[in-house]
């Protein structure tokens, strides 16, 4: 620790890791000291020179006399005389909460912003592009926002909140962060100066909102900014973030599910981003990760996604893996019949000068899938969306139906989809930073028939499965889809089972006839991970089953006896 003069106060200042490292400066928020970032400084010191500082007010720094010595200005200063002392001619800077609210201030303010190599937040957007944000005119967003902030107006009355963080306000912040962020207080956060940060602090709200008189200054920014969006942060919204794009047209939006101390309750994500954006501001390869939360009005939906499709070798899943690779992202085609799942990948590279990737996999194989997944992550990562769509159909009566047409449509159709979910839901969360299942169903899911009883069943267990499965990775940011076609111009007819005497050449007829295209299911599959639906149903006869099924299953169950068994002699109506 040193001290360091910046006019009326001195500036608790701690440093540690190698002073010819890239140096990294952390600064904390309200009410907060620089204690909040240990577990974040723990981790990135044996790679970067990292230096924190306590704020004006806050932990062992003194606190300025006159509410106007917590302006902006005054900040910004201080920011300055600690990069003063730290002697460097540029560094990389990280803020939260009213750390990445000053830091937002310093990027755009003239002397001070070149000596930024690079600015990420969180927690916290800059007062400049705020106040466009609630002049924008968008009342649903600003309601929802000014909601979030209610703090900020509750803060500017006199001696009431001095009074609550001396009552009841620190055992909420406490459950606030359990809740939010799923930690408890730790030595050294919250302070044992809380009483004393939280009302010194108090002056930044007073001095620097509802005073402004005029225009807020110029909210554009040069520098490289990383903006980290903790998705359970219950103080910001979506909304607000967006909005920032315009100002910074060199950024890099990740979204995480986190609260609002992020670093306390995801510290290894929170230093890997910092890490990573700052190695790449310093010449590093950008990562996968990176070139997915690059912020490019030109760019693709799906650029930088990595994506993988079961059952990608022919029907839905070769339509799906096109359309995703259409969109900007790099595909792994995956199919138990290896030379079509390699068609399937050069086609995207000859026909849509996409990248994708062949492999070979049987997804009703628990070990093959475990491998399969571990072979994805070792050798592309993550993936961002995973579509479970392989699937086979046996055709015909539940009373012709041997065990191993059970057993084998329900390992592939059920299973297949279970071990994907399980396994690359499970790097998703791990990863932490979100992602999309989207799980193929079908009509059959809700709509009983007499002649695809195992297929049904696997179909409706799936939709359910999906639905069980988003609300337990909702927390983690990863969405889960059901999609739910009805009938679709595809092979599944040609390569189906057939028992109870039933005819493949009508039943491929019939799909043929029907002149629906797996592209146009294809891309409700997209609509779905970008709108994250939970339940898709495709097509007419799709939505008029799905509707039906809502209104009146009996009237399903009734339709269902209609169903003929061409053929066969015994009558089991």
């Amino acid at each position: 620790m040193r001290w360091v003069e910046s006019g009326d106060v001195r500036l608790a200042v701690f440093e540690e890791g190698d002073p010819a490292a890239p140096t990294l400066l952390l600064v904390h928020g309200y009410p907060d000291t620089h204690r909040v970032w240990d577990e974040v400084a723990e981790r990135l010191r044996d790679r970067f020179h990292v230096v924190r500082y306590d704020v004006r007010g806050a932990g062992r720094s003194t606190a300025p006399s006159g509410r106007h010595r917590y302006g902006l200005d005054h900040l910004a200063a201080d920011l300055a005389a600690v990069i003063d002392a730290i002697g460097k001619p540029r560094v990389h800077l990280v803020g939260h909460d009213w750390g990445s609210l000053q830091g937002w201030d310093a990027v755009a303010r003239p002397g001070l912003r070149e000596r930024i190599a690079s600015f990420t937040g969180f927690g916290g957007p800059g007062l400049a592009q705020s106040e466009r944000f609630f002049r924008s005119g968008d009342l649903r967003a600003v309601a929802g926002q000014a909601a979030r902030s209610f703090h900020i107006g509750a803060f500017q009355l006199p001696l009431l909140p001095e009074l609550a963080w001396q009552t009841f306000m620190p055992p909420l912040m406490e459950r606030t962060l359990r809740r939010s962020d799923g930690v408890g207080p730790r030595p050294g956060h919250p302070a044992e100066t809380l009483p004393k940060d939280a009302r010194n602090g108090l002056e930044l709200y007073r001095a620097n909102t509802f005073t402004r008189r005029g225009p807020a200054g110029d909210p554009r920014v040069d520098v490289p900014v990383q903006l980290i969006e903790c998705l359970r942060d219950p103080f910001v919204s979506t909304a607000l973030l967006e909005s920032l794009r315009p100002w910074a047209p060199r950024l890099w939006h990740r979204r995480i599910a986190a609260g609002h101390w992020a670093q306390r309750g995801r510290p290894d994500l929170i230093a890997r981003m910092i890490a990573e954006f700052a190695g790449h501001v310093e010449g590093e390869p950008e990562s996968r990760s990176l070139r997915r939360a690059r912020v490019d009005p030109g760019r693709k939906a799906f650029a930088g996604r990595l994506v993988v499709v079961t059952g990608a070798g022919a029907g839905i899943g070769r339509a799906t893996a096109r359309a995703f690779a259409a969109h900007g992202a790099e595909v792994v085609c995956a199919d138990i019949d290896a030379d079509a799942a390699r068609l399937a990948a050069d086609g995207i590279a000859k026909d849509l000068a996409g990248t994708a990737y062949a492999l070979t996999v049987d997804v009703a194989d628990a070990e093959g899938m475990a491998a399969f997944a571990e072979r994805v992550r070792a050798e592309h990562g993550v993936p961002d969306i995973v579509v479970n769509n392989a699937g086979i159909v046996v055709v015909g009566g539940i009373l012709d139906h041997s065990p191993d047409d059970w057993r084998r449509t329900i390992d592939v159709n059920l299973w297949g989809v279970i071990h994907g979910c399980r396994l690359f839901g499970a790097q998703m969360a791990e990863r932490g930073e979100g992602g999309h299942i989207v799980n193929i169903a079908s009509v059959a899911a809700f709509v009983p028939t007499r002649l695809l009883p195992a297929y049904s069943v696997s179909k409706a267990a799936v939709k359910s499965l999906s639905d069980c499965l988003r609300a337990e990775l909702a927390g983690e940011g990863i969405g889960v889809s059901a999609i739910c076609p009805g009938f679709v111009s595809t092979t599944i007819a040609r390569n189906a089972t057939y028992v109870s005497g039933l005819s493949r050449d009508l039943s491929e007829e019939a799909l043929r006839r029907r002149a629906y295209p797996p592209e146009r299911v294809a891309a409700h599959v997209l609509r779905a991970v970008h709108r994250n639906q939970a339940v898709v149903p495709v097509n007419a006869e799709g939505k008029m089953g799905y509707a039906l099924s809502r209104i009146s299953p009996s009237a399903l169950r009734g339709l269902a006896r209609l169903t003929g068994f061409p053929g066969n002699p015994v009558n089991r109506g």
